[in-house]
């Protein structure tokens, strides 16, 4: 199975935003680990419901989770594709600064002579 890694400039806005909140990386790290209620994660912060309601929908919208109803609870999990994603992006910056820092050693290790 091939996972397109492509993410558009707006996705790339939306993740990094998202996980620019300690509160909403907190929250998706709580959810790769397993499934849990939006009732039950609000329990973990010092915040109203409707303050982690509003963090989960901006996960959502980031497309870093998904929520499914179960029974009269909404479900929130995480998307590990999302991740991989943004992980790709990220190896492609590290790579490019990588490669700069092997042309600078390389011209300082050349001899002048």
């Amino acid at each position: 199975m091939v996972v397109d890694t492509e993410l558009s400039d707006a996705q790339v806005d939306r993740i990094f935003r998202a996980l620019a909140d300690s509160t909403r990386r907190d929250i998706v790290t709580r959810v790769l680990t397993g499934e849990q209620s939006v009732t039950a994660l609000a329990t973990h912060y010092d915040m109203s419901f409707a303050a982690v309601q509003k963090h989960v929908a901006v996960l959502e919208g980031a497309g870093l989770v998904t929520k499914h109803p179960h029974g009269r609870e909404r479900m929130v999990r995480g998307d590990v594709t999302a991740i991989r994603k943004a992980q790709v992006l990220l190896e492609r910056y590290e790579q490019l600064w990588r490669s700069r820092i092997e042309r600078l050693d390389a011209l300082l290790a050349e001899d002048p002579h």
